[in-house]
């Protein structure tokens, strides 16, 4: 059996109450950011000073067109404490998030994006909810603003349709925005899936964990990331990391429709046998084509989604690439 064992795990949470911090790491994916990248690091900066507690900032520029990547390099020649990883090419949020976490030092991580939505101002908060003994602190958004009405009641459908569909309770309302203990960390190192869920992954690893409500801003330059086309994406990611259901579903389906078959085939007999109606077949011949076509279709694109997860899987092909290490001990 192959189980995951964490160190000093015979410490309670009572006596990890009221803990002191040691030094934190703040992960901050960035693709095309260069008009908001700056302000951003500014922000930073003044609210983890304000902490008194040693840090380091973790960009991960994911690939950018624009010129994310020279303003990242100037901050960091500028400031030791902000290291850079620049990824080879666009791999995604969840896998630039990832490239930052594996290359974090602190003893609590932070997850944060570049674009101001998530403000820092409320780190302060995630700490004092950690030196309670949580091991983490999540943000969950009462409110989004800037964004259009589809978005945000498609973000609150998904989330509610995900919570039913899995066995974890995935927090609603929240984003990658989060604290994290180090031992929640290292749990997560241990899981090389390809197609990340990172905020299910957490919630499936577990422990003491709970949530800081704050008001979502307005993006403070710049276009979202993710357009329709990646969030559906996104949501298939989470989806089938977390649930057979659709494939429960499919099966259902094939069920009924097969009970609805054999049910026609006995009218049909009936009819034949019975009496001396005409049998009237075109339309309904139709009809039933159809429907079982589509079935079958949308039965496939549900085995397709998952049999294609699995082909990545198997390949084992490196999460990301590092093109380039800024301020890292012999840049490692």
């Amino acid at each position: 059996m192959n189980v995951f064992s964490l160190e000093n795990s015979s410490n309670c949470l009572s006596n990890k109450k009221f803990r002191t911090l040691s030094s934190i790491s703040v992960v901050v994916p960035a693709y095309n950011e260069a008009l908001s990248i700056s302000k951003t690091y500014d922000k930073l900066i003044q609210v983890l000073e304000g902490t008194g507690v040693p840090f380091e900032i973790l960009f991960v520029d994911d690939g950018s067109t624009d010129d994310t990547f020279e303003v990242l390099q100037k901050i960091s020649v500028k400031d030791s404490r902000a290291k850079l990883v620049k990824l080879s090419r666009n791999f995604g949020h969840q896998l630039a998030v990832t490239a930052g976490i594996d290359n974090t030092s602190g003893e609590v991580i932070i997850l944060i994006d570049a674009d101001l939505q998530d403000p820092p101002e409320i780190i302060p908060q995630f700490i004092e909810k950690w030196s309670e003994g949580f091991e983490v602190v999540y943000a969950i958004r009462n409110s989004r603003e800037g964004e259009s009405l589809f978005k945000k009641l498609s973000a609150k459908f998904f989330y509610r349709i995900l919570n039913k569909l899995t066995d974890i309770q995935i927090p609603l309302d929240t984003g990658d925005f989060r604290l994290m203990d180090r031992k929640v960390v290292n749990v997560l190192l241990q899981m090389p899936e390809r197609h990340r869920f990172i905020r299910g992954l957490v919630s499936w690893a577990g422990f003491p964990q709970c949530g800081v409500p704050y008001i979502r801003s307005e993006r403070f330059a710049g276009e979202s990331k993710y357009p329709l086309k990646k969030m559906i994406k996104f949501s298939m990611d989470g989806i089938t990391s977390f649930s057979f259901k659709p494939l429960q579903f499919a099966l259902n389906l094939g069920f009924l429709c097969s009970g609805l078959g054999f049910l026609l085939i006995l009218v049909i007999i009936i009819l034949k046998v019975f009496t001396t109606l005409p049998i009237q077949g075109w339309t309904s011949l139709m009809v039933v084509i159809l429907f079982l076509g589509g079935t079958q279709l949308f039965i496939m694109g549900i085995f397709g989604e998952y049999i294609g997860r699995i082909y990545d899987e198997s390949r084992k092909r490196p999460l990301y690439i590092i093109e380039d290490k800024c301020n890292f001990p012999n840049n490692i």
